[in-house]
């Protein structure tokens, strides 16, 4: 008998079980046995699988599953779930279908609905541009405040959510174009500081002391009123924001005014009537103008 077999019936002396004839360092492996208890449970769990794989659905087939004899899966319990919930939110939904907004803004019952599911569509669709509370950021309107560039009445802000702000392929999108008063070579440098500056003073902001306010007033009017009025107060049918207010998207400060007035701005929105059906557009316009900034 040559080594390699001796050790593999080796018997470590201390322990009294047989090794496995390998060896690390002088370490010898032994081939301890499982214990008795944990075969039997292994060996259990062997007997179990086979009597799940008949009773309940197991096995993958091309676009199911077996079936079992009971027939029974948690799958079913859902889909069942699923079920009911479309129709309970089918019955709830019809109402705000058939209802105007005024109606849905007046009835209880309707308005909590549309409110659940405007607040849901709102997280999913809106949150990730004009916050989780509506407050929006630079570039982002707050729909917290009073300040609409289209109006924030129920049916000016469903046309907004409808057909979205510049999107190419929607027709009733809204658009307000701005020139780039400086990169189109309308305004020189020094009329653009002092119409900015002018507009600074329309909202009751400090100015430059070298600014040229005389100027600015007369550049104002003769190339901004025809959007924004005389005064600057705005107009929400072409979307011309308020300056008197010293609220914008893009800030106040002379840099920025400075620039939107150079290149002018154009924040785009989706236009969701395209992405969500009816009845959502009517529930998220209702979550909207109930943000506080509703008028």
């Amino acid at each position: 008998m040559d080594q390699a077999h001796k050790d593999d019936h080796e018997v470590d002396h201390v322990t009294g079980t047989a090794t496995t004839g390998h060896e690390w360092d002088g370490i010898r492996e032994l081939n301890t046995p499982l214990p008795r208890w944990w075969l039997n449970i292994f060996y259990a769990t062997i007997i179990w699988s086979f009597g799940y794989w008949v009773v309940y659905p197991a096995w993958p087939l091309i676009s199911t599953t077996t079936k079992g004899v009971i027939g029974y899966a948690t799958r079913l319990d859902v889909e069942t779930d699923l079920s009911a919930l479309r129709v309970f939110r089918a019955t709830q939904t019809q109402g705000l279908a058939d209802a105007s907004l005024e109606q849905i803004k007046a009835d209880p019952s309707l308005f909590r609905i549309a409110m659940a599911q405007g607040k849901a569509a709102f997280g999913d669709n809106c949150a990730a541009c004009h916050g989780v509370g509506g407050a929006g950021s630079k570039g982002y309107p707050n729909l917290n405040d009073d300040d609409w560039l289209w109006g924030g009445s129920l049916a000016a802000i469903q046309t907004t959510l409808q057909h979205g702000v510049r999107v190419a392929t929607d027709n009733e999108t809204r658009v307000s174009p701005m020139p780039a008063f400086g990169r189109d070579g309308i305004l020189k440098r020094d009329e653009i500081n002092a119409v900015a500056n002018h507009v600074r003073v329309l909202a009751g902001l400090p100015t430059e002391a070298k600014a040229d306010l005389a100027k600015g007033r007369a550049i104002f009017e003769q190339n901004c009123a025809a959007c924004h009025g005389p005064a600057g107060k705005g107009n929400q049918e072409l979307g011309a924001p308020n300056l008197t207010d010293a609220i914008t998207l893009y800030g106040m400060d002379l840099a920025s005014l400075t620039e939107t007035i150079t290149n002018s701005r154009g924040g785009v929105m989706p236009a969701w009537g395209a992405r969500l059906d009816a009845t959502t557009i009517k529930a998220l316009t209702v979550y909207v103008h109930s943000l506080g900034g509703g008028q």
